[in-house]
């Protein structure tokens, strides 16, 4: 069984936030992999599936953003789950828009939801980081966070949360590297290699040399002049 976390803060008011991108992951890996409906439970809301014949659990805690390890923490310790089994999506600031990194493991860096699962089961779970960009100011950084995508955004956000939604089953299968491979090249895909030249088709034989001129002859004059007329 795998438990799948989205990081957000709940209520309509953060709904289209940055910092929601992990429930605007999840959600759309339930709709796509068509998960059951959403119901209450362990201080949050659940939905559950079977994607590559594995049973996951979707999970959004209900609780703000610095307090999502007690739902985490409840619904692995009522599955007895450990912490390889639970995989959490959240938004990163040190990764550009649209990147995306997975990882065991680690520090909170700074992330208060994080840092809150990490006090409930220890880290040893495994992450996976949605770039959100950094807005360049540490002082800056929580109004970033709190706002909402902008109209420039929704390109590359759209395309991203279809995407991993589209290569979530490499997840469950613990391919965290052809995941990230996968999201990578649907998100920048590698520039075309020009073609070859065009030549003679295969077979061909060359066209005739033209012929050589005899020597002395005068060079034929634009102008249409001869010798005399310009005396």
């Amino acid at each position: 069984m795998l438990l799948l976390v989205g990081l957000g803060n709940p209520g309509p008011r953060y709904a289209k936030n940055r910092h929601n991108i992990g429930f605007m992951a999840v959600d759309t890996i339930v709709h796509r992999h068509r998960f059951g409906p959403w119901r209450k439970r362990f201080r949050g809301q659940v939905a559950e599936g079977s994607v590559a014949g594995v049973k996951v659990l979707a999970l959004k805690p209900a609780t703000f953003m610095n307090e999502s390890g007690r739902a985490v923490g409840e619904a692995a310790r009522f599955y007895k789950l450990v912490p390889p089994q639970v995989l959490v999506v959240y938004d990163e600031i040190d990764l550009h828009p649209g990147k995306v990194k997975v990882k065991t493991g680690g520090g909170a860096g700074g992330h208060n939801g994080i840092r809150s699962i990490d006090s409930h089961i220890g880290s040893n779970y495994r992450r996976v980081r949605l770039g959100v960009g950094h807005p360049g100011d540490k002082e800056r950084v929580q109004a970033h966070v709190l706002s909402d995508f902008s109209k420039h955004d929704q390109a590359w956000l759209d395309k991203l949360l279809d995407a991993v939604a589209d290569e979530f089953p490499r997840l469950v299968e613990g391919d965290d590297g052809g995941f990230m491979s996968r999201v990578a090249h649907v998100m920048t895909p590698p520039t075309p290699k020009p073609g070859p030249k065009p030549g003679p088709k295969p077979g061909s034989k060359p066209g005739p040399k033209p012929a050589p001129k005899p020597e002395g002859e005068a060079e034929p004059d634009p102008t249409g002049s001869t010798q005399e007329d310009s005396q």
